[in-house]
């Protein structure tokens, strides 16, 4: 059976995206007709045009364009796809001439090689993700609405961070929590909801909220695990979420801990040595197929000592072993560990965000004991 022939220029014209192909001499060789829609230009107006001088002189827009000319020499130069992440820019209402309206694009430069292996022209692709980006403003303002605000524990020092990824789209679902409890004892948490955008956070503030509550009951973190579990499977959305918790006591200098799948909570000693707390750890959320109880385990301190509870986004890279992020933890706890917890907070954040920022939530909590 023949293969159907296929019209490229068509689809090349017909993709839903704005396309537009560069030289790598930076001249516009074709352009989709959604591209052109997006810039309100004829074809003849842009084919053929140096794209530097694609912009009028004194162009609010002019840093953006020195980054878009960036990525594209880079792509040339490189042979990579190189990606222009989250621009700001302001486009004029076709309909209301002077009305101007705020737009947020993603812009990806791709090379296409020819037959001898060099870059013959470069795809220049611009989505338009202003819609996604006003999500994820109102996801992160809920979010935030419901972690509690930084606060005195106690007479203990501490310090909580949130940090929502830098590139991402959509907010995620991590959570922080501190609990007062009876006698000279607090509750501390984190969690991971999985999924982003509304819905997580809307699961993260029932998840909060219910382990709040189940901390407050006398037996221990591993039964306010146990209770959560069971909550969790009456919610849409919270399964797998994973979560830590330990209850520091500071009468008998103890960390009585529990985990669900989480990383570990680290103990920083007064020596600098970091202890992670991973001796009681069981599956996520709802994540067996029959609920049962599960198991906490007890870590000594010293005064002076200081308790790390955190989320994946903290020491997690791509293509990489979960060890190597834990052992740039534990460095970074070591160099910071004369720091009070608000300046350690920003030390470790600081130390383990990525080249290009983080391309997932954070959430942070730091104790001195």
């Amino acid at each position: 059976m023949a293969e159907p022939a296929v019209d490229y220029a068509a689809v090349f014209q017909a993709l839903p995206g704005a396309v537009a192909l560069v030289t790598p001499q930076l001249i516009f060789a074709d352009a989709n007709a959604e591209f052109l829609r997006l810039r309100g230009l004829p074809r003849e107006q842009l084919v053929g045009r140096f794209l530097p001088e694609d912009r009028p002189e004194k162009d609010p827009a002019e840093p953006l364009l020195l980054r878009v000319l960036a990525s594209l020499r880079r792509a040339a130069d490189t042979g990579e796809r190189s990606i222009v992440a989250l621009q700001r820019y302001d486009v004029e209402d076709p309909d209301q001439p002077g009305v101007w309206h705020e737009r947020y694009f993603n812009m990806t430069n791709i090379p296409v090689f020819g037959p001898d292996g060099r870059v013959t022209v470069l795809l220049h692709r611009v989505e338009d993700v202003t819609e996604l980006i006003r999500a994820r403003e109102v996801a992160l303002t809920l979010q935030e609405a419901m972690l509690p605000a930084p606060r005195p524990v106690g007479r203990h020092p501490a310090a909580v961070r949130y940090r929502p990824a830098a590139e991402a789209l959509n907010v995620a679902g991590d959570w922080y929590d501190l609990v007062d409890l009876p006698g000279d004892r607090i509750a501390v948490a984190v969690g991971d909801v999985v999924g982003h955008g509304l819905a997580a956070a809307g699961v993260m503030g029932q998840l909060r909220s219910a382990l709040t509550a189940a901390s407050l009951v006398p037996e221990g973190p591993a039964r306010a695990l146990e209770v959560l579990g069971l909550y969790a499977r009456t919610v849409d959305g919270a399964e797998n979420a994973t979560v830590a918790t330990a209850f520091i006591d500071w009468e008998k200098h103890t960390i009585t801990y529990s985990s669900a799948g989480h990383p570990p909570p680290a103990l920083l000693h007064r020596d600098g040595t970091v202890e992670f707390l991973d001796q009681a750890t069981d599956p996520p959320l709802a994540a067996r197929p029959q609920h049962g109880p599960r198991i906490q385990a007890v870590a000594a301190f010293r005064e002076g000592a200081v308790l790390v509870l955190y989320t994946d986004g903290l020491i997690e890279r791509r293509g990489e072993d979960i060890d190597m992020g834990l052992a740039r933890l534990a460095d970074s706890l070591a160099r910071h560990r004369a720091d009070d917890p608000e300046t350690l907070a920003d030390g470790v954040l600081t130390d383990l965000t990525p080249p290009g920022d983080a391309t997932d939530d954070t959430a942070l909590v730091i104790v001195r004991l």
